[in-house]
C-alpha cells in the first residue's frame, strides 16, 4: 500500500486549482482526478484543467508534506534524500509529454529536477530526466535515459541526492550520476510526483493519466563524523 500520509494533492480545478490537504488525502480522499486502493494510484489530469498559481499547464500531483499537514521543504546537505517509483503511464497528451517526479525548489518556479515520459511519433516514448546544474540556470540540461517504452507498459525510477550534492537518476536501472553545484545547497526542495500534462490546449478527452505501483520518499539524516580526540 501506498503511503499518503506525506503528501498534499493538487487538482486540476478551482482557480487556482485546488489542493487537497495532507489529512484528508490519507483519509482515502477520492475524485474524479485522483483515486487510491491497497495496491496503486491513479492520476488523471485533462488539458483543459485549471492550474496552480504561476504554472502554465495542469496537474494531478502530489507535493511532499509533514504528517500533519505542514509543507515540507529540506536542504540536501542534512540528509541522504530519496523517490522510489513504479508506475504505468495511461494516457498522454497531443504534445507527448508528462512529468512524472520532480525535486522542486521552494523558493523558484524552476525546479531542480523534473523526470519526463516523452511519446514519439514512433508510438514508443523516451524517458527523460531535465536538471538545472545551478539554480539560476533558466534552461535545464535534458538527457534521455531509456527509449522505446510503451503505452501500459510498468517502468520504474529512482532519485537519490546525497549530502555531498550527488546526484543519482535512474530509469528502469539505467543510471546517470553527477554532482550539482554546491549554491543548490542553500535551497529549500521538496518532492512531487504524480501527473503533471504538459499540454493546455484541446478538449477535456485529451489528458495526462498514470498508475503508480509504487510510490516511496526517504530522507536518512546524515550522521556526523566524530572528530579525533
Amino acid at each position: 500500500m501506498i503511503d499518503l500520509s506525506t503528501w498534499n494533492l493538487s487538482i486540476p480545478v478551482g482557480v487556482p486549482a485546488t489542493t487537497i490537504t495532507t489529512p484528508a488525502l490519507a483519509g482515502g480522499y477520492r475524485d474524479y482526478y485522483f483515486k487510491s486502493d491497497e495496491r496503486s494510484i491513479y492520476f488523471w489530469a485533462p488539458v483543459n484543467g485549471t492550474t496552480t498559481k504561476n504554472a502554465s499547464y495542469p496537474r494531478s500531483e502530489l507535493r511532499e508534506t509533514y504528517r500533519d499537514g505542514r509543507l515540507r521543504n529540506w536542504t540536501y546537505p542534512l540528509a541522504d534524500n530519496y523517490m522510489r517509483a513504479s508506475l504505468k503511464v495511461r494516457q498522454v497528451p497531443s504534445t507527448g509529454k508528462l512529468v512524472i517526479g520532480q525535486i522542486h525548489n521552494a523558493n523558484s518556479n524552476w525546479p531542480l529536477l523534473k523526470l519526463e515520459f516523452q511519446m514519439k511519433s514512433t508510438g514508443t516514448a523516451d524517458l527523460v530526466y531535465k536538471l538545472r546544474l545551478k539554480p539560476t540556470d533558466a534552461a535545464p540540461t535534458t538527457r534521455t535515459l531509456v527509449r522505446g517504452v510503451m503505452l501500459n507498459q510498468s517502468f520504474s525510477y529512482y532519485v537519490h541526492l546525497t549530502p555531498a550534492g550527488t546526484l543519482n537518476v535512474s530509469f528502469n536501472g539505467v543510471k546517470w550520476s553527477g554532482k550539482i553545484d554546491p549554491t543548490w545547497a542553500a535551497q529549500p526542495m521538496y518532492f512531487k510526483a504524480g501527473v503533471y500534462t504538459q499540454d493546455n490546449t484541446g478538449y477535456e478527452t485529451e489528458a495526462g493519466a498514470a498508475t503508480f505501483s509504487r510510490l516511496e520518499i526517504e530522507h536518512r539524516p546524515r550522521i556526523p563524523v566524530a572528530s579525533t580526540p
